[in-house]
């Protein structure tokens, strides 16, 4: 072969190679089904390239599937597969180890229900008989609170859409509510942060002026009054001045392109009895109903509510308790707060249903649980607890496709879910993604009735304290409600 044939050929060869790159590169940044590549063409491939050697090797260098934190792999991969409407489906056995302490184990019947048997697990109304347009929520499973500035358009667009179509909820979060929140058309939960973004006046306080404006809109559904959170008790919300662009600024009400600093509570809200003062204020100007939310740090608080409601009467009580445990946080938070305060979910939510039941309060406040609950295990576990509802905003992280980067606070969010960066957010497709969260939803609640259903309950309404049982530090499970006796019988109470 002559040198001029072989440079010849190699010319070629060079020519053909930049053009598969250019039509991969083409391909990549066209397609909608996966962000990494819209963003990072032809390298992002390598990602899954590695993800899928990933198993072999962890099998026998690095973590296993089940010991990764916040949420190991194995959750991960499960949630995925529900908002891609894949099943839930294994094969060999589970690598969940029932025998570690904390294990949830739920109690079989010998007889499950028939198909024919089966019922449609109930909505329920919340504010009914105690405001003027009470709400009807037809999900158990619910979007949680995540800010517009905290997440990006294209995904409070996605999380809009996909509840819309899943029939869920959404809450706003305490960075107001936004177009994109309306856009989708679902039923959304107004959150009153500490800084009143959205409903605040020009000195920072509370305007009942904006709060009538934003219960005109129909989809507008209740109001929540954030007391706390579980990844910051004790400390407000923190949006980087590089988050606060003109658009979010004008939302929330605050100046372009400086730090915003939630104060650590409400000021107007020092104690139990200026609590329900704001509640009945709320709920007296918008016509609908009003919660809370909070983390718990012990049992004291919810007495003291209770104690207060029965001295003015059970029309002062919030309409709802979003409890957040410990766990809790989508956003961006001080370490030693997420790591150290406030109670667990596994806690928490049991004392704030039985705080309710021994006040007689419990028919009157609905309960909706919140902290890592993004399977229907989890969400199983917590109604037998005794909520109502279940919020995720994790979980319905994961279903826009974050890939759990932990740096959701810098900007810089390789899946466009918690940046404003215009590159970045183009690689979540909101015609793609809300297609997934309400895959996700939809999926939840199926599994949670299929967990009902495998204890012989036509719904999964009908989960007590008894269809759990939890494993021991001995390794020997007990049955919930001896662990945590509601009123001393183990039965749920409506």
């Amino acid at each position: 072969m002559t040198s001029a044939l072989q440079a010849g050929l190699g010319v070629l060869i060079v020519m053909l190679v930049l053009a598969a790159l250019v039509y991969f590169y083409v391909r990549d940044i066209t397609q909608k089904q996966h962000a990494i590549l819209r963003n990072y063409p032809i390298i992002g491939h390598l990602r899954y390239f590695f993800e899928q050697l990933g198993e072999y090797f962890r099998q026998y260098f690095f973590l296993g599937d089940r010991d990764e934190m916040p949420f190991n792999r194995a959750t991960r991969g499960w949630v995925y597969r529900m908002a891609k409407n894949e099943g839930g489906m294994l094969g060999f056995g589970s690598t969940y180890n029932i025998h570690e302490p904390g294990a949830i184990l739920f109690v079989n019947a010998p007889f499950a229900v028939l198909e024919e048997d089966k019922l449609p697990t109930p909505p329920l109304v919340i504010g009914a008989g105690y405001c003027e347009k009470p709400f009807t929520a037809r999900s158990i499973v619910n979007i949680s609170g995540m800010s517009f500035g905290a997440i990006s358009k294209p995904a409070v667009l996605a999380l809009s859409r996909g509840a819309a179509e899943a029939g869920c909820w959404m809450d706003t979060g305490e960075g107001g509510l936004s177009p994109f929140h309306l856009e989708g058309g679902c039923d959304i939960i107004m959150q009153i942060g500490t800084a009143k973004y959205g409903v605040r006046d020009e000195h920072g306080r509370l305007s009942h002026e904006r709060l009538r404006i934003l219960a005109a809109h129909e989809n507008v559904r209740a109001f929540e009054i954030k007391l706390s959170q579980g990844a910051k008790p004790g400390k407000g919300g923190v949006l980087p001045a590089g988050k606060v662009t003109p658009e979010i600024a004008a939302i929330r009400g605050i100046p372009v392109g400086v730090d915003s600093i939630s104060p650590n509570r409400h000021p107007e809200a020092g104690n139990v009895d200026e609590l329900l003062d704001m509640i009945a204020a709320v709920r007296n100007t918008t016509g609908k109903p009003v919660g809370i939310k909070t983390a718990i740090g012990g049992w004291e608080f919810m007495h003291q509510l209770c104690e207060g409601i029965k001295q003015r009467g059970i029309a002062s009580a919030p309409d709802f308790i979003a409890v957040d445990g410990g766990e809790g946080g989508s956003g961006a938070a001080p370490q030693a707060l997420a790591d150290h305060m406030s109670l667990s979910i596994d806690e928490a939510l049991p004392r704030v249903v039985d705080a309710l039941i021994e006040a007689g309060l419990r028919e009157r406040v609905k309960v909706i649980a919140a902290g890592k609950l993004v399977t229907s295990a989890r969400a199983a576990w917590a109604l037998a607890c005794g909520a109502d509802f279940i919020n995720s905003a994790r979980g319905f992280m994961f279903s826009l496709g974050c890939i759990q980067a932990l740096r959701c606070h810098t900007n810089s969010c390789p899946t466009g879910i918690t940046t404003h960066n215009p590159k970045l957010q183009r690689g979540l497709v909101v015609e793609e993604k809300y297609l997934r969260v309400a895959n996700y939803a939809r999926n939840m609640n199926r599994e949670i009735d299929m967990i009902a259903h495998s204890c012989g309950l036509r719904h999964a309404r009908e989960f007590t304290r008894a269809h759990v049982r939890m494993v021991q530090a001995d390794g020997r499970s007990i049955a919930l409600n001896m662990l945590y006796p509601p009123g001393g019988n183990g039965e749920r109470v409506h």
